[in-house]
This record gives structure tokens, C-alpha cells and sequence, in this order.
């Protein structure tokens, strides 16, 4: 379950109004922006797929920020093409400590006007075991910082995927130092 409930499909730009959406997580249950937006700083990033090199450096660092991004007050999501199974592997499997999630049509990361092409499926060894991991679509890497408005304050669509996580943290801080 994916639902947009506004967005633009157009790229999004630093002050522009954020969709709000719902998509459902690792855990198969629907997550809502809504509940985050007008109450904390909310960091959507865009992958293109679970359990690959680029995409675990960047999770991982995501991870290991966990306690700073919440001292301040930001929420981070980690949005793919992957179905909510691949998910699960990639969060057990990294000690990923935030959601992760599946957007298999691309809805999301149309609204948010992030490039998507046609997804695939890899193989990987889980617990022993060869998993074939299928994900609708492959995301461009971007990110984006809304604020408690719901306003973008930040857009990256050139990520380095390892230093994603610094870069987002070192935005957030200025934000809150001009406040």
C-alpha cells in the first residue's frame, strides 16, 4: 500500500511544499508522514536498492547518527523500490535502527520528482541461503530535509552515499542555530 496524498511530480526545490504519503514499512504496516510532519524535522532519503554496497555504506552511516538526528528532533526514513521482505533482510542483516520504505511503483519518488527507472531482482546469501530480491523500481539517490512546516529545506540529488547522513546531520544544525 502506497498512497500520495498531494504531491507534484515535478522536482521539488528547496522551499516547496512536501507530499505528504503513507507507504508501508519493513514490518508490512503503513507508515505516515502526516504523523511526522508539523512536529519534527523528517529526512526522506532515496536508494536504489536493498543490500548493495553504495546503499548499505549509507544506511549504515544513517544508523550510526541515529541518536544525533533524534536529539534534534529528525525522523529518518530510508525509501526503495524494494518490497517489504527485502527490507527486512537489509534491516537484520546492517543493525539498521530506522524505518525503511517500500515503494515499489514509485509513487513516493514520483512525488517527490526523484528520477526512477525499471527495478530488477539480485541475489544475495541470507542465513545460508541464496534470496532472490525483487524491487519494482531503482530510485535515483536523493534526499530531502522537511521541516516542522512541512516546507523542503534541503535537496540533494548528487548524494555520496557514505557522507549522505554528515551532510543532512551538518544541515539540520545550521537550521536550528539560525532558530
Amino acid at each position: 500500500m502506497v498512497s500520495v496524498i498531494f504531491g507534484y511530480g515535478q522536482g521539488l526545490n528547496i522551499g516547496d511544499k512536501a507530499p505528504l504519503f503513507k507507504a508501508v514499512d519493513e514490518n508490512d504496516k503503513v507508515w505516515d508522514s502526516g504523523k511526522i510532519i508539523g512536529s519534527e524535522y523528517l529526512v526522506v532519503y532515496f536508494y536504489p536498492a536493498a543490500m548493495t554496497g553504495g546503499c548499505t555504506a549509507q544506511a549504515c552511516a544513517y544508523r550510526d547518527y541515529k541518536d544525533e538526528f533524534s536529539k534534534l528532533g529528525a525522523t529518518v526514513v530510508g525509501i526503495s523500490g524494494d518490497k517489504p521482505e527485502n527490507l527486512v533482510y537489509f534491516k537484520k542483516a546492517n543493525n539498521l535502527n530506522f524505518t525503511l520504505l517500500s515503494d515499489t511503483e514509485g509513487k513516493v519518488a514520483r512525488a517527490f520528482g526523484v528520477t526512477t527507472s525499471d527495478g530488477g531482482t539480485i541475489q544475495r546469501k541470507i542465513d545460508g541461503k541464496t534470496v532472490d530480491l525483487e524491487r519494482g523500481i531503482t530510485t535515483m539517490r536523493w534526499t530531502f530535509i522537511i521541516d516542522k512546516e512541512g516546507k523542503i529545506i534541503y535537496k540533494d540529488d548528487e548524494v555520496n552515499a557514505p557522507e549522505d547522513s554528515s551532510n543532512t546531520l551538518k544541515k539540520i544544525k545550521e537550521v536550528l542555530a539560525q532558530n
